[in-house]
């Protein structure tokens, strides 16, 4: 994607939740599992599973900061905080936040997809 200011607020923005989140649920995990969906808090392999999910974070939170594979990385930061939506719906008060972290990716997805297009 051609350098856009716009386009990097957007990317620095979602990166920066994610990385935050990342760390925060290592650092501190106790107060991180009791946002995974009530069966997998519940599992002997809850600390594990949000490790990974934290893991996972990380590397998008890479690949938002520094703009590689966009197309994909705003696919999947839309998808995850749409996940977090779903998941948690029962918390509305907590995650109406996540809905409009969701647009965001969806609108750095469809940045990126239009320049793809142009880079066609």
């Amino acid at each position: 994607m051609k350098s856009n200011s716009a386009a990097t607020i957007l990317r620095w923005g979602l990166a920066f939740v994610f990385f935050y989140a990342a760390i925060a649920s290592l650092l501190d995990p106790g107060n991180w599992i009791v946002f995974l969906p009530g069966f997998l808090a519940a599992s002997p392999y809850a600390g594990m599973l949000l490790a990974v999910f934290s893991l996972y974070q990380l590397i998008l939170a890479g690949m938002l900061f520094w703009g590689r594979q966009l197309y994909w990385a705003s696919l999947l930061a839309t998808i995850t905080f749409a996940g977090i939506v779903v998941i948690n719906v029962q918390e509305s008060s907590i995650v109406f936040r996540d809905v409009g972290l969701a647009f965001s990716g969806l609108a750095l997805f469809e940045m990126s997809r239009q320049n793809k297009k142009h880079d066609l």
